[in-house]
C-alpha cells in the first residue's frame, strides 16, 4: 500500500490510559494502576476517532496502560469499527483480560488482539511484567481469540533481560497460530532502563535469527524501533542474489494478513508514517520519543501530523547526523529516532546501536537541522 508520508500517517497509536495493573521492568509510559482524571474524555475520544477515519490511516492501534481499565473502551471500539476505522488493541494480561472481554471486543469489530510475550516461561515474562501469573493470562488469552477466531498479534520487547531465550520464545511462537509477531527493541525511556539495551553487536544477531526464522514460520515478523533491520534484509537480498538463490526473501512491506491490516511500508519512522496521541492529548512522533508537537485538544491531529516543525522535520532525511546523514539506507532506513533522543537528548543523531559503516562519499554541504523544543511525555 502506497502511503504518501507527508500527508497522512500509516499507524495512529493511541494511549488511552496509563492506568494498568502491572509494573513492567520496561514499561515508556511508567504506568500507574489508577486513571488519571485529565484522560481524554468520552466525547473528546470519538473525535479523534473521527480525525482518524478522516487521515484514512490503515492502522489504529488502541494501546495503554491498559485499555481495558477504561470502562468505555467496548463502545469505543465499537464507534470506530463503524466509522471505517480498523482497530487493533492492546491489552494487558491481567484478570481484566476474560474469556467475555474478549469476546465482547470481538462484538464491537475489533479486528486485532496484540498481546505481549517477553519470555518462553513464566518465570522469564513475569519477571519482565513483574506480576505473577501474567504468562497463564497471556497464554489463555490467545487460546480464547483465536478459538473464536479473532487474530492474533504477539508483542516482544528484546532486551538483555530475554535475550539468551529469543530461540525458546520463537518455538512457543509457532504453536500459538498467531497473525504477526513484532519485535520491539528497547528504547531507554520510562522505566526502560539503558542497562537492559543489548549491543549494536546484538542487534544483528537478532536480525540474523528473524531472518533465518522468516523463512520458515506461517506468520509474519516485523521489528518496531529497529528501522536498520531493514537495511540487514536489503543487504541480505543482495547477497542471496549474488549466489544466484531465487527463494522467497521477507518482505519489508509486509503481505496483508487475514484481519486486512498490512505492514507498513519500508521507510516508516518516528513521526514520519506513525504519529502516537498520549491519554493527554498530547501528539508525539512515537510512543518511545517523548517530545510533543501539539495537543488535539487545541490543535487539530492532521494539521499537527503534516504541518508541525518537528514532525516536518522528521521527515526530511537531510536533518540526519553522523553516519545515519549520509547513509545510503538513510530513506528506508533512518534510525531509531527515539533511541538517538534517549540515549543522546538529539532527535537528530546518529542510531547508536547500528554497526554498520555507510560507504565512503564525497563531503557535501548539508542543512543544519533546526532546533526542536522539548516536551517530555506526563
Amino acid at each position: 500500500m502506497n502511503v504518501d508520508f507527508d500527508q497522512r500517517p500509516f499507524i495512529v497509536i493511541w494511549e488511552t490510559t496509563q492506568a494498568c495493573d502491572m509494573a513492567c521492568v520496561h514499561c515508556r509510559a511508567c504506568a500507574q494502576p489508577v486513571r488519571s482524571a485529565l484522560e481524554l474524555s468520552t466525547d473528546e475520544a470519538k473525535r479523534l476517532i473521527d480525525e482518524v477515519a478522516a487521515l484514512e490511516a490503515p492502522v489504529f492501534v488502541l494501546t495503554g496502560g491498559d485499555p481495558l481499565k477504561r470502562p468505555d473502551i467496548f463502545e469505543l471500539v465499537e464507534y470506530a469499527s463503524t466509522h471505517g476505522v480498523r482497530i487493533s488493541l492492546t491489552p494487558s494480561a491481567t484478570p481484566l483480560l476474560t474469556k467475555e472481554a474478549i469476546l465482547r471486543l470481538k462484538q464491537c469489530g475489533l479486528a486485532r488482539l496484540a498481546i505481549s510475550l517477553d519470555g518462553p516461561t513464566a518465570e522469564v515474562h513475569d519477571a519482565f511484567r513483574r506480576v505473577p501469573g501474567s504468562y497463564d493470562w497471556t497464554l489463555q488469552a490467545v487460546r480464547w481469540a483465536r478459538k473464536i477466531g479473532l487474530p492474533v498479534q504477539i508483542n516482544t520487547t528484546i532486551t538483555r533481560r530475554n535475550l539468551p531465550y529469543l530461540d525458546s520464545i520463537i518455538a512457543l511462537l509457532e504453536h500459538l497460530d498467531i497473525v504477526l509477531w513484532s519485535v520491539f527493541f528497547l528504547v531507554p525511556t520510562g522505566r526502560g532502563s539503558a542497562a537492559d539495551l543489548i549491543s549494536a553487536e546484538e542487534f544483528e544477531q537478532v536480525f540474523e535469527t528473524l531472518y533465518r526464522t522468516s523463512q520458515r514460520v506461517a506468520f509474519d515478523i516485523k521489528s518496531t524501533e529497529a528501522q536498520h533491520y531493514r537495511r540487514y534484509l536489503l543487504q541480505r537480498r543482495t547477497e542471496e542474489k549474488r549466489k544466484g538463490n531465487d527463494h522467497p526473501l521477507p518482505s519489508m512491506l509486509g503481505a496483508s494478513t487475514p484481519d486486512g491490516i498490512g505492514r507498513a511500508p519500508q521507510g516508516i519512522n518516528d513521526g514520519k508514517g506513525f504519529v502516537f496521541i498520549s491519554h493527554l492529548g498530547e501528539v508525539f512522533p512515537s510512543g518511545f520519543l517523548p517530545v510533543s508537537a501539539g495537543n488535539v485538544r487545541r490543535q487539530s491531529l492532521t494539521d499537527l501530523y503534516r504541518h508541525s516543525p518537528l514532525f516536518v522535520a522528521l521527515r526530511n532525511s537531510e536533518n540526519l547526523k553522523g553516519k545515519c546523514g549520509v547513509c545510503e539506507f538513510r530513506e528506508v532506513c533512518g534510525g531509531s529516532r527515539a533511541r538517538a533522543y534517549a540515549l543522546t537528548g538529539d532527535v537528530f543523531a546518529e542510531e547508536p546501536c547500528c554497526t554498520w559503516q555507510p560507504k565512503p562519499h564525497q563531503p557535501h554541504d548539508r542543512p543544519q537541522p533546526p532546533q526542536v523544543a522539548t516536551c517530555s511525555s506526563a
